[in-house]
């Protein structure tokens, strides 16, 4: 197993939100993942950023939107639940998240993914100097 990169402390994951990483998977194809409140233990999950029916992003770069312990879609509403990844409504019922493995330890979140490796923090487009990844208008 490789090192496992630190991602955030517990405390940074928001009881209603999300952090959102990029990392690359292993045919080298970068994929946004976000860390998300579970109430079961270790107290987080990590799931792919896009919903199962239409690929639309979760987390546009403001934290997911999330409500009695479900990740919302902005797009249609299904809503996933943020311990299991599975949704049994709207569009993507009957579907589940693509899970990402996290480690809690010492109070931190740690990518735990063999499959993955962390790129950096935020979206697919931040940081390059590009437009945001909710626009790709400039003035």
């Amino acid at each position: 197993m490789t090192e496992r990169t630190r991602l955030a402390s517990l405390d940074d994951v928001p009881d209603r939100g999300s952090v959102l990483f990029t990392a690359v998977d292993g045919t080298g194809t970068e994929e946004e993942v976000i860390v998300v409140p579970c109430d079961d233990d270790p107290g987080v999950e990590a799931w792919v950023n896009r919903c199962t029916h239409e690929n639309y992003r979760l987390d546009r770069g403001r934290g997911a939107a999330m409500r009695d312990g479900q990740v919302i879609c902005p797009k249609h509403g299904s809503m996933f639940d943020a311990c299991s990844g599975h949704c049994d409504n709207g569009k993507a019922a009957g579907t589940t998240l693509v899970e990402v493995e996290v480690a809690v330890e010492d109070g931190a979140v740690f990518l735990a993914d063999d499959e993955f490796a962390f790129a950096h923090e935020g979206g697919i487009d931040d940081g390059d100097g590009g437009p945001g990844s909710t626009s790709h208008l400039s003035f």
